[in-house]
């Protein structure tokens, strides 16, 4: 099982990229995720243009061209200055702007560092949010992102460029590096309070209106405060947030007595016991739904990933769903 303390690394040893996300894979993602998208397949002018059809913003506008005056047109868009100086009567044609930013919310904390089959919830995360990144990038918009631990954030203002995709990304490599079982944090490194909580003012300061956030997370930690600020959040922008999870945290292995660790200390737990099994179930499957039903009446979907299922394939599920109800 992969929650198993991860050994010590040599300086120049590759690592198991279930255990550690690798830069290379993630930037590969860039042509692995085609054909999954949270934009739907709408023409561009269409009125549900857009990431995802829970509502339609107001947008700016563009100028697009100023031209002659055609029967039918709005004489409210007629451009008066230059219909007097050249004694023809024109008007000017805007387009609406369609560019929007996105905000990834990328959490390496150490709660993430966990994974039973497949890979740690911590790679995982990272995967999401190269996906959704360079899809995003292809769509023609913005993308920044917070990436965060127990005692730091990173921040990377939205912005229309491959390299910037890239230098976030490293971001999330180098914070998913230095999570190890059992790591002792050296003096100066405090971890922060609710860290999920400040993440989250964080990205209100940062998104004024009309941004894409998409928080990638285990919830761990998550309180009333976290609600209200993910509600906060939709009043002027859209947001999903993305639980991931282990299997061996929504569902005990049956027939077995395990001792879990979080590398300093430890609990045996028996899942022999039928009522014991039940109830950790139903904790895990209760806690999702209540959250989901929460933020229901905000559009706040709330999506779920495992660490077993290829990121790429969950995703497509995923993106279908929301390309289904956009029409």
């Amino acid at each position: 099982m992969l929650f198993k303390k991860a050994k010590q690394q040599t300086p120049g040893e590759s690592k198991d990229d279930r255990i550690y996300a690798d830069l290379k894979q993630l930037i590969a993602l860039q042509n692995r995720g085609s054909g999954a998208s949270f934009v739907p397949t709408q023409p561009l002018h269409s009125v549900r243009a857009g990431w995802h059809a829970s509502r339609w913003r107001g947008r700016g506008l563009n100028f697009e061209e100023l031209r002659h005056y055609r029967i039918g047109d709005d004489i409210r868009s007629m451009d008066w200055k230059v219909t007097n100086r050249t004694r023809k009567p024109h008007v000017r044609v805007f387009t609406e702007e369609r560019e929007r930013s996105l905000l990834l919310l990328v959490d390496q904390r150490q709660s993430m560092f966990f994974g039973s089959q497949q890979k740690m919830k911590s790679v995982v995360a990272t995967e999401i949010a190269a996906l959704i990144a360079w899809q995003t990038l292809a769509a023609g918009d913005c993308v920044g992102a917070l990436v965060f631990n127990d005692t730091y954030v990173s921040e990377t203002r939205p912005q229309h460029s491959r390299s910037a995709v890239i230098r976030m990304l490293q971001q999330c490599v180098d914070m998913n590096h230095a999570l190890a079982a059992g790591r002792i944090r050296s003096p100066g490194q405090v971890p922060v309070a609710n860290q999920l909580d400040h993440v989250l003012g964080m990205a209100q300061r940062l998104c004024s209106h009309d941004c894409h956030i998409f928080l990638i997370s285990d919830l761990s930690g998550c309180n009333a405060l976290t609600v209200d600020r993910i509600k906060s959040l939709t009043q002027h922008n859209d947001v999903i947030t993305s639980l991931v999870y282990d299997p061996l945290e929504q569902a005990l292995p049956a027939g077995h007595r395990l001792v879990v660790s979080d590398g300093e200390l430890q609990i045996a737990v028996d899942a022999r016991q039928a009522k014991l099994a039940q109830r950790f179930t139903d904790g895990f499957d209760t806690a999702v739904k209540t959250l989901q039903q929460e933020l229901k009446n905000y559009a706040v979907p709330v999506v779920c990933f495992d660490t077993v299922e290829p990121v790429q394939n969950q995703f497509k599920k995923l993106t279908a769903r929301f390309a289904t109800a956009a029409r």
